[in-house]
């Protein structure tokens, strides 16, 4: 039987580092760069994609719109 898994694609140059994101994952997938984009922001990146379910709270919650959520067929 085919599992889901979650993919998470943030435009990076677009993000400004708003945070909503990572606080609205439920399953702490998302976090803040260290680094930061052309802007001079930390934006949002996948810290742990094993953890993705692809529900999609985060690209809801998105103010800006940079964030697309794709849902994958993992074979078990």
């Amino acid at each position: 039987m085919a599992k889901i898994k979650g993919a998470v694609q943030v435009d990076v140059e677009k993000c400004k580092g708003c945070n909503l994101c990572v606080v609205a994952c439920p399953t702490s997938v998302l976090a803040l760069a260290r680094e930061v984009n052309g802007k001079g922001y930390n934006y949002a990146y996948m810290a742990n994609p094993d953890a993705c379910i692809g529900c999609a709270n985060c690209g809801l919650v998105c103010p800006d719109s940079v964030i697309e959520v794709y849902k994958v067929k993992v074979e078990a």
